[in-house]
């Protein structure tokens, strides 16, 4: 994905990508005994560019995520009041000051650094989602499952949930243990959401329990009929 950048979008392709995203999540909730409305679609626009999200408005999306601090800074600030933002990349405990202006979760909190920097800056009613590293894959970002706990306790403001991105997996069956394992530590902590599964593994990911599934490709690049 290194380089892809989303240029050219026309909305009713995003529109009918989004569409077809929410019937297929609609079947994966029913599928698993779910209510379908308690899935948020995030559009993930890492690769998007700011000239380009006016389009995404008018597709429908109202929910976007972004993974760099100065991207997302730049962009919600040119575009006041036109998504919900939320932040899903890995973060530097220096910048927690400039996104929690902007965003209504910080989905990837995972390090002492950052908890010190939203004890300074939060402001009331702060909320976030705690990453884990649910496969133990070294060098990779997350909170280890058997350190949870105390990193829950830790934490200095409202955690709603937890986030995880498992390993690249040839096919999206091989992500199921990890989003169950994700939504057994959630449990285990009486957290309400799940954001897990992206354009490549999704549906699985709603049978599982996600309640927040980002999204990219899928809704940006042309699909068959």
């Amino acid at each position: 994905m290194a380089g892809l950048i989303f240029e050219g979008l026309r909305a009713e392709s995003v529109r009918s990508n989004l569409e077809r995203a929410r019937e297929e999540i609609a079947r994966a909730a029913e599928g698993a005994g779910r209510d379908p409305a308690g899935v948020e679609i995030l559009a993930a626009v890492k690769y998007v560019p700011s000239a380009e999200l006016d389009v995404l408005a008018e597709a429908g999306i109202e929910l976007v995520g972004e993974n760099r601090a100065q991207d997302l800074e730049q962009k919600a600030g040119s575009h006041p009041g036109l998504f919900v933002w939320d932040f899903i990349g890995q973060l530097q405990s220096r910048k927690v000051r400039q996104i929690l202006p902007h965003v209504r979760y910080i989905q990837s909190v995972a390090t002492d650094s950052v908890l010190a920097q939203l004890e300074r800056h939060a402001r009331p009613g702060t909320e976030v989602l705690v990453e884990v590293n649910v496969a133990g894959e070294p060098g990779k970002g997350g909170v280890a499952p058997n350190e949870l706990t105390s990193f829950l306790d830790r934490c200095p403001v409202a955690v709603v949930g937890l986030m995880t991105m498992p390993p690249l997996a040839r096919s999206p069956e091989d992500n199921r243990p990890h989003f169950a394992a994700l939504r057994e530590l959630a449990g285990s902590h009486g957290l309400p959401h799940l954001s897990m599964g992206t354009s490549q593994d999704y549906p699985v990911a709603v049978e599982e329990g996600a309640t927040i599934v980002r999204l990219g490709a899928c809704l940006y690049a042309p699909r068959a009929p």
